[in-house]
């Protein structure tokens, strides 16, 4: 059963957000784990994907974008990058995809797809409104639901 942690910044912003979910994704991909960063938009992808280049000069979290460059339908990038990005779709089931790190409001519908799931929450009043209901929503189906408060 996918194993689900949220993570509980002290931060209000947008930035810290995305700044924890690249320390996270490196950590994730540095113990060997392929993971996919589920964003909330096109635009939220597009900044993790930058990002993932800047948020630390002695950092390198090889990864795609997915769709970039391949059109509408949007072929799997190549099954070697440990990190993958999109906004709408999963990756593609053959690349055995491990974790998600999930940063749009909802719950994608195959999540459970995925050994574990994390998620991010700050102190933002529309993401705490967003995924308190994410948190009933895993512990009424019975998903094993941590959480781990982070201190500034």
């Amino acid at each position: 059963m996918t194993q689900i942690d949220f993570y509980v910044l002290p931060d209000t912003t947008l930035e810290a957000r995305l700044d924890f979910a690249c320390r996270l994704a490196e950590t994730i991909q540095r113990k060997g784990y392929r993971l996919h960063l589920h964003a909330e938009d096109e635009a939220m992808a597009r900044e993790l994907d930058e990002r993932l280049w800047t948020f630390r000069p002695d950092a390198y979290v090889p990864h795609a974008l997915l769709g970039e460059g391949e059109g509408e339908a949007g072929a799997a990038p190549d099954p070697r990058i440990p990190v993958t990005i999109g906004w709408e779709a999963p990756p593609a089931p053959d690349q055995a995809v491990q974790a998600l790190l999930n940063l749009a409001p909802g719950i994608p519908e195959w999540f459970s797809r995925f050994e574990r799931v994390a998620e991010i929450i700050n102190q933002h009043q529309a993401v705490l409104v967003a995924k308190r209901e994410c948190w009933q929503t895993y512990k009424k189906r019975g998903y094993p639901v941590k959480a781990h408060q982070l201190r500034g």
